[in-house]
């Protein structure tokens, strides 16, 4: 059914002129008032009071009491600057759930109610909603804006269904590069293939003989290289494992693919972008974020030359989002965040920096997450830790000292038991009268698979899940392959976690994901796959509320970064960040969510987004 437009109301562009008593906005009429008395008691009255030896303190009180009564007209007047009204406002608070208009004054929340009430508010622009849905602004609590830039620019091998598909894609690049320069793409998934294995060196020898190919998985975790990208990385049947990686081989010759820390081996061998190509990757990504609909983003990692170009982008005026930002660690990233500190609310409001990001095991798909028990398809295997648990308590403990915030990526059961019990540990030894923070909000990124007994641990320790609905969509097709019936028990146990007293910080992992707020809200309610598919093991009791799904990217996600007293719901105090949505998702049938539409992402009471 087609939706009526937005009706837009704005006085802001009426022009004041000498004649103007009634185009003018209320408070423009107010303020020339104010200024017309001002005048007049300058070069009347309070010439008469100076004559008649009055007080001049008493002279001044006057004057400022009867321009401070004008101004008050004025305010009370045109009392926002933006009006939203006959909307279907979903507010998040338990007070006032629901309401049809909502009022800003300078980025902030000034009223919340009925239509008829904000009929009283004069405001420079006033938009009929129209019956359309509002919530607080999206938050994604878990993304990679660079990569999702760069997926907009790079082979974007999204939605490959074949080996086949996959090597058509690619051999179109080759065919428009020339000899000798690399080949690089993101996106491909083999588990939708049939037969559902990885692609092979040999595989893209045959169309790229010419040229250095490295390809990743949809997941960042593993990638394949052809001969060629082999050679320059110099891996041979000869060259060991890194810690937290594996070269996979066939026949003890490399068979091309790289699981994490391998993929650096011929990573680093690739031609940086510049700094152009990283802003422009970083540009595209906020572009794409704003119109779904997102009104914050949490970057789930960064490193120092990134960090650098979000800050000078944000002092040219170029980011209008709100930017949580993550330090890759261990290492010189996170030891510069440890010795500077933390940037909190920079930007007015628009950019943080207090958090590491560590990551711990691999991803499901490629085998790397790390499990108590074998996989189930590939029992030679139970995944890997990327980090030495020892090597990384004294950046925990010095953490706390100084009131940076940690999240960690554990996907697999024994990497989330492992870094509970380091997280432990470290709260053990840095007591709460000695940390900067006295609860300090850890995280651990995904937890998608963990053992039944240790889901309780988030909420007693105060760890916050941060989870992807979307992943278990994805996932559930496979996963039971590689976990068996029995694991899957704690698999993208939303349910569980919120019963045993977690909330759950709800994001995308975009670009791993397609980083869509529709898709995930739909996948956490509904626990099916787009088209509505479910299978054995999925578990559909672990889906949540409607209601819960909406605190999960809004204040959900705003506890999680510190931030529940500035934003995450609608109510007056408040940033002013909304989500204007085509259909009501609260009520709406569950394959409606998905055809939903962002009409509207509103930013500190700033339209950023208009369809």
């Amino acid at each position: 059914m087609p939706t009526k437009a937005l009706a837009f109301s704005d006085t802001e562009k009426q022009t004041i002129g000498k004649t103007d008593d009634v185009k003018s906005s209320a408070a423009r009429q107010a303020w020339k008032q104010a200024i017309d008395l001002w005048r007049k008691l300058s070069a009347s009255r309070l010439q008469r009071s100076v004559r008649h030896s009055v007080n001049p303190a008493r002279k001044w009180r006057l004057a400022f009491f009867l321009v401070g009564f004008f101004v008050g007209a004025m305010v009370r007047a045109e009392d926002a600057d933006l009006l939203l009204t006959n909307g279907n406002v979903y507010t998040v608070t338990q007070k006032q759930p629901k309401a049809e208009a909502v009022a800003v004054k300078a980025n902030r929340i000034i009223f919340v109610g009925s239509s008829d009430e904000a009929k009283k508010i004069h405001a420079a622009k006033i938009i009929d909603l129209r019956g359309r849905t509002v919530v607080p602004g999206f938050t994604d609590s878990h993304c990679h804006i660079f990569g999702i830039g760069e997926r907009e620019m790079q082979l974007n091998l999204e939605g490959t269904n074949s080996l086949e598909d996959f090597l058509a894609r690619v051999k179109e690049r080759i065919d428009k590069t020339g000899p000798g320069k690399w080949i690089t793409g993101r996106g491909w998934i083999e588990t939708f293939w049939k037969p559902p294995q990885f692609p092979m060196r040999q595989d893209l020898d045959e169309i790229a003989p010419n040229n250095p190919v490295f390809l990743t998985r949809a997941d960042g975790h593993a990638s394949i290289a052809n001969s060629a990208a082999l050679k320059i990385a110099e891996i041979n049947r000869n060259t060991p494992d890194p810690f937290g990686g594996q070269i996979l081989k066939n026949n003890d010759e490399p068979n091309g693919m790289l699981l994490d820390k391998a993929q650096d081996l011929v990573a680093k061998n690739i031609p940086k972008d510049t700094q152009a190509e990283r802003e422009d990757a970083l540009l595209r990504g906020i572009d794409r974020e704003v119109k779904l609909g997102w009104c914050e983003i949490q970057n789930a990692g960064s490193y120092k030359e990134d960090i650098d170009l979000i800050r000078q982008a944000f002092e040219a005026g170029k980011i209008k989002i709100r930017f949580v930002n993550a330090v890759y660690g261990p290492g010189q990233d996170a030891q510069n965040l440890l010795r500077e500190g933390p940037t909190i609310d920079a930007f007015d409001h628009h950019f943080t920096q207090r958090t590491i990001k560590m990551l711990f095991d691999g991803a499901l798909g490629s085998r790397g997450a790390a499990l108590l028990k074998p996989y189930s398809d590939a029992p030679e295997t139970s995944g890997l830790l990327r980090e030495k648990p020892g090597d990384i308590r004294p950046m925990f403990e010095e953490a706390l000292r100084r009131g940076i915030q940690v999240e960690t990526h554990a996907l697999g059961d024994r990497a989330n038991r492992l870094i509970l019990d380091l997280y432990a540990q470290a709260f053990k030894g840095v007591p709460a009268d000695e940390r900067k923070i006295r609860e300090p909000r850890w995280r651990i990124e995904h937890a998608q698979i963990v053992d039944t007994v240790d889901i309780p641990r988030f909420a007693k320790l105060g760890v916050i899940p941060s989870m992807q609905p979307s992943h278990a969509i994805s996932d559930l097709f496979f996963a039971p392959a590689r976990l068996g019936m029995d694991r899957l028990a704690g698999a993208y146990a939303w349910q569980s976690f919120l019963k045993s007293g977690c909330i759950i910080a709800g994001g995308s992992d975009a670009p791993v994901e397609r980083g869509e707020p529709m898709i995930e809200f739909y996948a956490a309610v509904a626990r099916k796959s787009e088209k509505g598919e479910s299978g054995t093991g999925w578990h559909l009791e672990q889906a949540v509320s409607r209601e819960d799904a909406l605190k999960m990217f809004t204040i959900w996600s705003a506890y999680a970064a510190f931030e529940e007293k500035e934003k995450g719901s609608i109510e007056v105090g408040k940033l002013a960040d909304f989500t204007v949505l085509s259909r009501d998702i609260m009520k709406i049938p569950e394959p409606e969510i998905l055809e939903t539409q962002n009409e509207m992402t509103v930013i500190g009471g700033e339209i950023i987004y208009s369809r």
